[in-house]
């Protein structure tokens, strides 16, 4: 009997995951966003789709910090098919930068508006869209009733959302899956040689729902997120051959 029950409460602990957008990890690795040893922060080590990501941003540089770890996260979303949404009143990005990483900007599909309720409003109605890939928004201020219509759109559509809280200052409780801070890291030249090397970011994952919050510091090499350890010993191990 025991056992019986664990049972029960096992399978009712993975439904209520799935309905949360945290799935189980699929065979061969299908479905991975590729962030490496982040993954093992979320529930069964999956990053989840159909759910909401709020993105802390304390100034201009962390916003473009957060734009470009979002750009990576986009190129396997996009894979599967679906335009991507970014909604704003005051962009900065520069489309053809997202090639980077890997992200096609012709997919992309830019809505630049003057007002911030209009942004909420058309974030909301976007994300109930279930053709798109991703959408991100960035906005001054979210209140917990305004977070709970966005999760209740992507719960239907199964859309993953991004959103840039450009004051963070107003940031209260939400029902976003996950708070993110991303900040810049110095870039290091490629083998010593002069010049700037790949974009590097600390990836502060401050909040997650059933999971374990952590820092990790990753560079974007070679068509992927790599921990800056794994990439130091990837360097070394060069240097070494070719000494």
């Amino acid at each position: 009997m025991p056992g019986t029950k664990q049972d029960i409460i096992n399978k009712l602990r993975k439904d209520i995951l799935l309905l949360e957008g945290f799935k189980p990890p699929s065979a061969g690795g299908v479905g991975s966003i590729d962030l490496g040893e982040i993954e093992s922060a979320f529930p069964n080590g999956v990053f989840p789709v159909g759910a909401i990501h709020e993105m802390m941003c304390a100034s201009p540089e962390h916003i473009a910090a957060s734009s470009g770890f979002i750009a990576g996260i986009l190129s396997p979303l996009m894979k599967r098919g679906g335009a991507c949404l970014w909604i704003s009143a005051g962009r900065k990005l520069f489309p053809p930068s997202l090639m980077a990483f890997n992200t096609e900007p012709d997919r992309m599909i830019f809505i630049d508006l003057q007002k911030e309720k209009d942004v909420l409003w058309v974030t909301e109605e976007a994300l109930k869209c279930e053709g798109l890939a991703a959408v991100i928004a960035e906005l001054q201020d979210m209140s917990f009733a305004e977070s709970r219509r966005l999760q209740l759109a992507v719960e239907n559509s199964r859309v993953t959302g991004f959103i840039l809280r450009c004051d963070p200052r107003k940031a209260g409780t939400s029902t976003c899956v996950a708070r993110w801070q991303i900040s810049s890291v110095p870039s290091q030249a490629e083998y010593g040689l002069p010049g700037v090397g790949y974009p590097r970011w600390q990836v502060d994952l401050l909040k997650v729902r059933n999971g374990s919050p952590g820092s990790w510091q990753v560079e974007w090499s070679d068509g992927h997120f790599v921990p800056l350890e794994e990439e130091k010993e990837m360097h070394e191990a060069l240097v070494r051959n070719i000494g």
